[in-house]
């Protein structure tokens, strides 16, 4: 074995001599950690963000199906729900798809009982300044960004006329905008009294588009499925758990984000693979014949390759990585973040939420550190077993 600082000034000398060369495999290794990560990175901020929300929501959501499709939902079925054993905070909603006539946008109304225990809660943070005598004062609504935009685009700066279902038209008065951050799930929301969104809808007050409830005791929520079923043979019942697992299924490593992965996963191995296996027909292969001739072993150049492939993964790795994050949680993911909110609605700045987690960026490691090793070291292994003398020619 050589002595530890020979090999390691060696090691300096050779990084410097092909500095050209490391620099164009480190530009291209950093292109491609660099979108994998940005995919990963926007991936896990959705998933937290999405999951933390939901775990806010209720736990059941009810509503009346006739004919495989949603209709108004009784009020009625509220007293029904509030006699079965361990449910608790019953809410009736009123929310729907308002669309605008002259284009295809839509507003997502949610109408709230602003001074029901359970409702009042959830809008505890977003209401928190909102003065509701002002508020109830006139007809009133809260709105998101988009909402917000999408008005002054179209010239309704203070209020907004809603048609509604009698050809009466109702205007509206933008109280607030929403705060930002909560763009991703409130850019195209307009929030305002239970009783204004059943005039728009043109529901009776006996009618309802849904509603919510909670089960404290998780071990209990299979039978209180079997129970509301006998309630009514038209009761349709969704779970949280069940949204929970269509946004996994939507924003895991599936559908568009696998193959995007799987994609420069692959480019990536060829490029690298392509560049190493040239090698053989380069200066490269006379320089290691050269060192098996004043007496390197085989373990010793491939031990000079591995840190020098060592030194060059783990900086492609860092500055890969960091451009990703300022991409992602900087600069917002300009661009790639349409992959993943798809064809929005409405224009919506989506604030992503720094969210790290070290066993996605080991598994970016090794995506992108395996096939840089591999192509690498086979290559030399080949050529330092053959005779110094066939390797120099």
């Amino acid at each position: 074995m050589l002595n530890k600082y020979p090999f390691l000034h060696f090691l300096t000398l050779l990084l410097f001599k092909q500095k050209i060369k490391h620099m164009g495999i480190m530009s291209i290794s950093v292109i491609m950690v660099t979108l994998v990560s940005s995919v990963l990175f926007i991936s896990t901020s959705l998933q937290h963000t999405l999951q933390d929300t939901l775990a806010k929501q209720a736990d059941f959501t009810v509503n009346k199906i006739e004919a495989g499709r949603s209709v108004k939902t009784p009020l009625a079925w509220v007293d029904k729900i509030i006699e079965i054993e361990g449910v608790s905070d019953v809410t009736p909603r009123v929310h729907g798809r308002y669309f605008y006539a002259p284009g295809e946008e839509s507003f997502l109304i949610v109408g709230i009982d602003f001074f029901e225990e359970q409702s009042a809660k959830a809008l505890q943070v977003l209401l928190k300044d909102v003065d509701l005598k002002q508020f109830f004062s006139t007809d009133s609504m809260i709105v998101g960004k988009g909402v917000k935009t999408f008005f002054q685009t179209h010239y309704y700066t203070d209020s907004f006329s809603f048609k509604t279902p009698h050809g009466v038209f109702k205007k509206v008065k933008i109280y607030e905008v929403l705060p930002n951050s909560l763009n991703l799930f409130t850019n195209d929301m307009i929030i305002m009294p239970i009783e204004l969104a059943r005039e728009i809808f043109g529901l009776g007050e006996d009618e309802v588009t849904d509603i919510t409830f909670n089960v404290p005791n998780d071990a209990e929520w299979d039978n209180i499925i079997s129970k509301l079923h006998l309630l009514d043979y038209d009761m349709r019942v969704v779970e949280k758990r069940e949204i929970q697992k269509a946004y996994e299924n939507l924003y895991n490593y599936k559908g568009g984000i696998f193959l995007i992965l799987y994609i420069i996963s692959l480019l990536t191995f060829m490029l690298i693979l392509y560049q190493r296996y040239s090698m053989v027909y380069s200066n490269e292969r006379k320089e290691i014949g050269i060192l098996r001739a004043v007496g390197w072993s085989i373990k010793d150049i491939l031990r000079l390759k591995f840190y020098e492939t060592l030194i060059l993964v783990i900086t492609s790795f860092i500055i890969g990585v960091v451009v990703a994050y300022g991409y992602v949680f900087i600069l917002g993911a300009p661009i790639l973040i349409e992959i993943f909110l798809g064809g929005a609605n409405l224009s919506n700045e989506v604030r992503l939420i720094p969210t790290i987690e070290f066993g996605v960026l080991g598994s970016i490691f090794l995506l992108y550190a395996v096939p840089f090793f591999t192509a690498v070291l086979i290559p030399a292994w080949r050529i330092a077993v053959i005779p110094p003398k066939e390797a120099m020619q």
